[in-house]
């Protein structure tokens, strides 16, 4: 999966917005393979039970949509593909905001 989505990635303007990695392990294992999309201070994604090469255009899809988006949040209608229905986990923007000095 991760040579067809660099392939796939590649051939789009995304290119210098995403980097497609590989781990060990995500918590999907029951149901491989997983996809996580992330960026900072936008909501994050994690959709498992995808296939290598079937699914991969509709990952490009949702990368596309994901990159527009301001803050990551996605209605289900609007994720292409098993985007719609297998996600593992959606996680809020995680926002680093300094504590405030009481002195």
């Amino acid at each position: 999966m991760i040579a067809n989505l660099r392939a796939s990635i590649a051939e789009t303007s995304l290119s210098d917005q995403f980097e497609v990695t590989g781990t060990a392990c995500m918590g999907g294992c029951d149901q491989p393979c997983s996809v996580a999309v992330r960026a900072p201070e936008k909501a994050s994604w994690l959709f498992f039970n995808l296939d290598p090469i079937e699914d991969v255009a509709d990952i490009v899809r949702f990368a596309q949509i994901y990159a527009q988006l301001d803050d990551g949040w996605c209605r289900s209608v609007d994720r292409p593909g098993k985007l719609a229905s297998n996600i593992l986990a959606r996680l809020p923007a995680m926002i680093y905001r300094p504590a405030h000095s009481t002195s």
